[in-house]
């Protein structure tokens, strides 16, 4: 019975030995088990892809301005298709205003199952009461293991390479702009590898009509449609 069901502990092979008529104590049955099975447990990326419908992250940006103050952006970014959900800019990233964002960020009933993140010290009790009010797991990632919120750190650096490296910032009004523009172009146009070419909010393929270019931000980046 212990090897055929490593999830079994002594009481419930007890259970069920005494169900088939062996007047056995239960610290009989603890002494004879076999030792060293572990029960079969998912990595940290199987968990990940298996409930990726289910998972958004989480993540604070570090944006400098012209005048080289500081502003903070905390992108929402949901497992399954990659989308960006909610933005919002700071200059001073309180638990009071981080458990606002949550709330902006799922209004209703659109709450994930799990939610991933780092361990910043800005995530205080106020944002962890939040999360758990709204039903949502927290799942904070190990100390000093970003891999482990991958998928926000990856939209941190496309936003990055594809858009703020290229941008000089007046201030927190501006970056709202910019990253609104960039947002719209990441969900609604630009194609994802992980996504078979598709962006995450499905693009259809246009195959009649004359192409257009649409200029995005300025002409850092392009759109082309069928009209």
């Amino acid at each position: 019975m212990c090897l055929e069901n490593p999830l079994w502990g002594a009481s419930r092979i007890h259970g069920e030995l005494l169900k088939l008529g062996f007047e056995v104590a239960q610290s009989t049955v603890s002494k004879y088990m076999v030792r060293g099975r572990q029960p079969p447990s998912q990595s940290w990326n199987t968990f990940l892809r298996n409930h990726a419908d289910a998972i958004a992250a989480i993540d604070l940006c570090v944006i400098p301005t012209v005048t080289f103050d500081r502003l903070y952006a905390f992108l929402a970014v949901s497992h399954g298709r990659r989308q960006l959900l909610w933005f919002d800019v700071t200059r001073h990233p309180t638990a009071e205003w981080l458990a606002r964002q949550i709330t902006e960020a799922f209004p209703w009933a659109s709450a994930p199952t799990y939610l991933v993140r780092d361990n910043d010290r800005a995530y205080g009790q106020v944002f962890t009461d939040r999360v758990a009010a709204m039903g949502i797991r927290d799942r904070p990632i190990s100390p000093g293991s970003p891999w482990q919120n991958g998928i926000a750190e990856r939209l941190i650096g496309t936003l990055r390479r594809e858009c703020l490296d290229h941008v000089v910032v007046f201030g927190d009004r501006h970056l709202r702009r910019v990253l609104t523009a960039y947002a719209a172009y990441y969900n609604q146009t630009r194609p994802h590898r992980s996504l078979h070419k598709d962006a995450p909010i499905c693009r259809v393929a246009q195959r009649i009509g004359d192409i257009v270019t649409i200029l995005i931000l300025g002409g850092l980046h392009h759109h082309y449609v069928r009209i």
